[in-house]
């Protein structure tokens, strides 16, 4: 496993770790002893770092996490995230009462003493405009109750925002192949203010290991189901935005990229890890299997500059106007 320095925190973190909303909920059927099993797998290939959020599952995540990491504590670095359990465009939601009852419950749920990364989740651009919720985060910080803490954004424009705040320590941002606006704009300004970002949906919902064929039926209680159009929240956060009927047939033009990589999975992920603004990318999972093959994305070969002029342009002629809603 390798580690990169996550900004300007105390923290080195592994290169690929995980994200916990699949195994959390909204994301079909889930078994908890294989999500166990799963956790067990990533610490033991030295994944060092979660990410998780309190409406994942409504905690269930978080409590899943305790169970993985205990003993671990101070091995493993967890990240989770508040606001959403409220009324996000609420200024009250955001209030020092407001985040420290989010904090308490979350340390609770983790049983742990401190927050290794807090981050606002994807709140309203209005919100970070404001900034009182810093001065809030700021507080928290110097009490002990969190290290560190973020921002995870739908937007460009968002990131930017929030690193004008200068204790921001980390963006979390949907980066993928199809997604490849940040690494333009955004990436630049977070090196030079060394601020670490988290990659996630780096598999656009699965559209990237290139196993879905256009009838593909979700469950019911999926987010791929319920919010292919954004029904129920930023429809980036599905698809990457992307309809999924195009986002299946853009995902043909792309299976080039499995060459001399094994699948598609792995490749997608390592071209992630090839941006060095990027501290560490967080697939979800829900089962051990797919721990096993994204820990295998670390060992494939790199892309060439061709290739990756190819990806490029690839997005901004074939991908860039399909996607919808702000990013």
């Amino acid at each position: 496993m390798e580690y990169r320095q996550f900004g300007k925190t105390d923290m080195k973190i592994s290169e690929l770790s995980f994200g916990t909303w699949a195994i959390g909920g909204a994301w079909g059927k889930t078994n908890d002893q294989e999500a166990l099993n799963g956790l067990a797998r990533a610490m033991e290939a030295g994944v060092n770092f979660f990410d998780t959020a309190d409406v994942y599952g409504d905690g269930h995540s978080e409590e899943l996490l305790a169970k993985a990491t205990k003993g671990k504590e101070d091995k493993i670095y967890i990240a989770t995230k508040f606001c959403r359990a409220g009324d996000i465009h609420d200024p009250e939601n955001y209030s020092e009462e407001s985040v420290t009852n989010y904090v308490d419950n979350s340390l609770r749920r983790l049983k742990r003493q401190q927050l290794d990364l807090l981050q606002i989740h994807c709140p309203p651009i209005e919100i970070l405009r404001d900034g009182s919720v810093f001065e809030v985060l700021d507080k928290l910080q110097q009490k002990g109750k969190i290290r560190h803490y973020g921002v995870s954004v739908e937007t460009v424009e968002e990131g930017l925002l929030s690193m004008e705040n200068p204790n921001v320590a980390a963006l979390q941002v949907i980066f993928n192949i199809f997604r490849q606006k940040p690494m333009m704009e955004l990436f630049p300004v977070a090196k030079k203010k060394k601020v670490g970002i988290l990659a996630r949906v780096p598999l656009a919902s699965g559209l990237l290991t290139g196993k879905f064929q256009s009838n593909h039926q979700f469950e019911a209680d999926d987010h791929r189901h319920f919010n292919q159009n954004g029904e129920a929240f930023n429809v980036g956060e599905t698809f990457a935005g992307l309809p999924f009927h195009k986002g299946v047939e853009l995902s043909r033009q792309l299976e080039w990229i499995a060459d001399r990589r094994g699948n598609m999975t792995r490749a997608a992920l390592k071209w992630i890890l090839s941006h060095d603004a990027v501290t560490s990318v967080i697939p979800g999972f829900k089962t051990v299997q797919q721990v096993e093959d994204n820990l295998a994305a670390m060992n494939v070969p790199e892309f060439s500059e061709s290739e990756l002029e190819k990806l490029r342009e690839f997005y901004l002629l074939e991908v860039h106007d399909s996607i919808r809603g702000p990013y």
